[in-house]
């Protein structure tokens, strides 16, 4: 793809030519490069299908996983169409594959502003203890609002759409036939803003993070084991208490404050993806928005906004939250701030012998 001249109006989403065929003047064999973007949105397609299973919660009752599911429905389409397009050639077309992939990348590059403003709207009020309506009328609501999402984005692709391809000669006699798609000018912005703004929270407590990290493993290691009734790794309530105290006052290690250690959550699971995002735009690599609006950046941003939610809703509400699960475990980075006896405390204590004591403490 090749960036064409920036517009003066810097609002409008960065432009790009996808190059559909390419020949030489002096030999009129025309090579087709449908076949790329069909693996591309196929392979988009995959990345998004393995990831919503393992890792996306299933329970569409939250807006965010609504949205998940809506663009595997729309990778799908649009691989499914861009194939029909290649496998029946130039001779009988019944859309183009530039119309596809000009108004895929202005559909979904109208995603993410509205996706963004309703997700945060959900999530304020799934933390609202008062607001407790049935399942099915979440689910209702929220596939409803997710199609509004996705008109809004056709109706602006059907006014901003550019379906014309367009033919460049080079000076090397290379001839193309290119077509204008559009990158999504917000998902960048927000990678780089999320990637620094993280990073410059906790670069001061740098030399303090691995004690912390260290806290919140044994805090997770703690809930495991209780919550699995069938484990013989539980220890008794002096034991758990005098382990999390005693190390914070032995060593001099202080708690980090809420913000910190709810922004150190965030960042022990999606800091490799931020790092890798920035390291391309920095690079010059754009992407179109058929391709950067998928589940890794949407997860990434309901990650951010449930984080935000949970740090306004904690000061009342302590760890407790109807906040849907994600990556991040809030709760732990709550604790790891606030303290952990209890919760790691179970009411059905076991008597480990000596040496289970010992291993845990050398642990």
């Amino acid at each position: 793809m090749q960036l064409l001249p920036s517009s003066p109006n810097t609002s409008q989403p960065v432009t790009m030519l996808a190059i559909i065929k390419q020949w030489e003047e002096t030999n009129s064999l025309k090579i087709d490069n449908t076949e790329k973007y069909f693996f591309l949105l196929l392979l988009k397609l995959g990345m998004d299908t393995v990831y919503f299973y393992v890792c996306c919660q299933k329970k569409f009752t939250n807006f965010g996983s609504v949205c998940s599911l809506s663009i595997i429905l729309a990778d799908l389409l649009l691989t499914f169409l861009l194939a029909t397009v290649w496998f029946l050639g130039a001779e009988r077309p019944f859309v183009t594959n530039c119309f596809l992939l000009a108004h895929a990348s202005a559909t979904f590059g109208a995603l993410p502003l509205p996706m963004m403003c309703l997700g945060l709207l959900d999530y304020c009020l799934e933390a609202n203890s008062m607001c407790n309506h049935r399942e099915r009328s979440k689910l209702l609501r929220n596939v409803v609002l997710t199609l509004l999402v996705w008109m809004q984005a056709v109706i602006f692709s059907m006014s901003s759409a550019n379906t014309v391809p367009v033919e460049l000669d080079f000076v090397t006699g290379m001839k193309v036939l290119a077509c204008e798609v559009k990158e999504s000018t917000l998902i960048p912005v927000l990678h780089f803003g999320l990637f620094m703004a993280s990073l410059l929270t906790v670069l001061p407590y740098w030399s303090e993070i691995p004690r912390w990290l260290k806290e919140a493993d044994r805090i997770y290691e703690a809930r495991e084991q209780k919550e699995n009734p069938m484990s013989d790794l539980f220890f008794t309530s002096a034991h758990s208490s005098d382990i999390s105290e005693k190390t914070f006052l032995e060593n001099n290690w202080s708690r980090p404050p809420l913000w910190l250690s709810l922004t150190l959550g965030f960042l022990v699971f999606w800091m490799p993806y931020l790092a890798v995002t920035v390291a391309c735009m920095i690079g010059g690599i754009s992407v179109p928005a058929y391709i950067s609006v998928n589940l890794l950046w949407l997860d990434c941003t309901n990650s951010f906004l449930t984080g935000v939610v949970f740090l306004v809703k904690s000061k009342t509400q302590g760890p407790q939250s109807n906040l849907p699960e994600n990556m991040c475990s809030w709760q732990i980075y709550w604790h790891l701030s606030k303290g952990t006896q209890q919760f790691i405390l179970p009411k059905a204590v076991f008597n480990p012998s000596k040496e289970k004591i010992n291993h845990l403490l050398l642990v």
